[in-house]
């Protein structure tokens, strides 16, 4: 699908290639308390690896939010030759429940190469941002 320019953001907005994955993350037990979402937009960062989908229900309300960005640094072990690390990364799904609260699951990986981001869920009364 064509790529189409919000006006609010003046960024490409665009359908993600698969809106199946939204269920991406989303635990099984939790599938059938979810709102589902019928229609999504992405919003993509051409500065710097950053995207953010949203989803909405059949009523235009938002019931799907993600976002998933990474803060990289030049360094050098001899001041010749560089190399890109990841100084931060984060990613962040939430659905919202046919009770109104928000399922949250969120991704930190803070500096450290060789170490993995954990990953955990949360419940809130707000979507996330």
């Amino acid at each position: 699908m064509p790529a189409a320019v919000s006006p609010s953001t003046g960024r490409r907005t665009t359908r993600p290639p698969k809106p199946l994955e939204w269920q991406r993350y989303l635990p099984e037990r939790w599938r059938d308390y979810v709102v589902e979402g019928l229609d999504f937009t992405a919003f993509r960062e051409y500065e710097m690896p950053a995207c953010r989908t949203l989803g909405h229900d059949e009523d235009g309300e938002p019931c799907f939010y993600a976002h998933r960005y990474t803060l990289t640094e030049n360094r050098s072990d001899d001041d010749e030759e560089f190399y890109e690390i990841v100084t931060y990364s984060e990613m962040v799904r939430g659905w919202r429940l046919r009770d109104g609260r928000w399922l949250i699951y969120r991704v930190v990986q803070n500096g450290d190469e060789d170490a993995l981001g954990r990953g955990f869920y949360s419940f809130s009364a707000q979507a996330p941002r």
